[in-house]
This record gives structure tokens, sequence and C-alpha cells, in this order.
């Protein structure tokens, strides 16, 4: 009856050292700012798109991209690939063409390595002159991280390794906890 008391108290510790050792999970990168803003009128296109992020955003070959399609939703405007500088990722843009709305797409390396995408828009209000990229012209926007899916270990990994070493804890507890006298 000793040992099962034992057996149990051992778990009780156990189970409360995971829930109070438990770190905060990581947080995905978020945007925080944009150049230009997001949903904001300019007069004529600016030579960069520049966006903000809340973490770092992990650099690497292929690993970020921003594309910039025109009011008719085919063209593409960037210049060329995206740069990251800490938490800030850019691309610079060709001269823009007719006014309209643009959209910003864009996908990033997390920092804590999970890809991150989403979209602005900006209104141009006067008409450019430039005209947009031919399609041999436009490097690949999509590399290794936007081919795999997550990149992430699954959840249910991390339950089970934890049920794994809880079990070997109490199993320990009980057979070097001491003998009844």
């Amino acid at each position: 009856m000793r040992a099962l008391g034992r057996g149990l108290a051992a778990l009780a510790v156990a189970a409360l050292a995971t829930v109070a050792l438990a770190g905060p999970a990581l947080a995905h990168n978020q945007l925080v700012s944009s150049t230009p803003a997001d949903k904001a009128s300019v007069d004529s296109g600016p030579s960069t798109i520049e966006l903000t992020f809340d973490q770092p955003v992990q650099a690497g070959e292929n690993l970020n991209s921003i594309v910039v399609v025109g009011p008719d939703g085919t063209g593409q405007w960037q210049g060329g690939k995206a740069a990251v500088r800490g938490n800030v990722v850019s691309a610079p843009l060709r001269p823009l063409g007719p006014a309209g709305d643009y959209r910003v797409g864009y996908r990033i390396l997390s920092a804590d390595g999970h890809p991150v995408s989403g979209e602005i828009k900006f209104t141009l209000t006067a008409a450019g002159t430039g005209t947009p990229a031919r399609a041999a012209e436009v490097a690949p926007t999509t590399g290794q991280a936007a081919a795999e899916d997550d990149g992430g270990v699954p959840v249910w990994i991390w339950i089970a390794g934890a049920a794994v070493l809880l079990g070997a804890g109490v199993f320990l507890a009980l057979r070097v906890g001491g003998s009844e006298k």
C-alpha cells in the first residue's frame, strides 16, 4: 500500500512539474507594418516594398518571397528577390503602370520555423509609365519553404514523449523508492 502511495505522489509531482515548467508556445511572426501601408493610396509607385514583422525573419535562399500583382491581376511588378534585414523583408519594385489596386502577397519563414503568408493592398492613384515583368524575367517565387507543408514537429509527438518520460519517472520512483519493512 505504501508503494502505491509513493507512486501516486510521484505521478502528482511529475504532472505538476510538467505543467509548471512548460515554456510558452512559440508564436508565428505577424506583420506589424508595411511601406506602403495596407490600404494606402499613393500618387506614384514606390521603389521598394517593405514588410516589418514583430520578430526576426529567417534569411536564406528562396525562403522568403514578395509578389506584387497589378490591377489587371496578371502582371508581376516586383523587381527582384526578397531581402531580409532582421525583422524587415523588402523587395525592389519595377516602375508601376496603370492606376488601380495593387496586391502585395508575401510568404516568409517565421522565427519559429513555420511559413507565414499574407497579403496587403495599396492603390496607385495616378498611372505610371512602367510595364510588368515578362514571365522569363520573374524569379521563382516559391522556394523550398513553400513546397514543404509546415516543417514543424506535430504536437502528438511531444505528447507521446511526455507520456513516456512520465511513465519512466513513475516506474523509477516505484523501483528505487525502497522496500517496505
